[in-house]
């Protein structure tokens, strides 16, 4: 897969996940536009402050995941992602994050690829349940584990093929950010490591080498 097609896939994701929260934004304008009861109006615009909300921390975890946030420089501030993560799973409340990141600052090739790691493992608990999130860098090698556990945890076998480069057809949107980071963690020189299906949690391990 070329640069192109790589950013169209990723464009389609960010345009399916937007989808929900805008689409509710003009719902609830229109709705307030013919609501006259002062306790539906109030109800319209907590439901127009939430969309907005989820809208504006959709697009923060994208473009530091997917973009050029963070500037040009070659390490960003781990507590960008650490925002971003949870404003992604932090306010629907059925997800415990847990963040174990001592670096203030990452490379950024790192942080991109733990905040696509996040976002499958985070999209797998289907239920709910609890992410973890760590980082360590040492001797110039940065390493990534996310762990995620709950009562149902489902990763597609297409994202599982996605992010192991074991993929024989084409790649869908919705795999876009498992296609990134495998390319990030290939063209670093690095690996990465999931736990078997059959597993009862949900763990996927990254190795960086030369990023300090």
């Amino acid at each position: 897969m070329d640069a192109v097609e790589l950013a169209s896939l990723l464009c389609s994701r960010l345009c399916h996940d937007l989808l929900s929260p805008v689409g509710a934004l003009n719902n609830g304008v229109e709705l307030l536009a013919d609501e006259t009861d002062p306790e539906m109006r109030e109800r319209c615009m907590e439901l127009l402050a939430d969309s907005a909300r989820a809208s504006a921390n959709k697009l923060k975890f994208f473009r530091l995941a997917f973009g050029a946030a963070g500037g040009f420089g070659e390490a960003i501030d781990s507590r960008e992602a650490k925002s971003a993560i949870e404003g992604l799973y932090g306010a629907e409340k059925r997800i415990d994050l847990g963040w174990m990141v001592g670096d203030d600052r990452l490379p950024k090739v790192a942080v991109k690829l733990l905040l696509n790691l996040a976002m499958l493992a985070g999209d797998a608990l289907v239920r709910g349940g609890s992410l973890d999130i760590g980082a360590e860098q040492h001797d110039g090698e940065v390493e990534v584990v996310i762990r995620a556990e709950g009562p149902r945890i489902m990763l597609d076998p297409s994202l599982r093929a996605a992010l192991t480069g074991t993929t024989s057809g084409p790649v869908e949107a919705r795999a876009a950010g498992a296609w990134l980071a495998h390319r990030l963690a290939a063209d670093a020189g690095g690996s990465i490591r999931l736990s078997d299906a059959s597993e009862p949690m949900l763990l996927i391990g990254a190795t960086l080498p030369g990023q300090g």
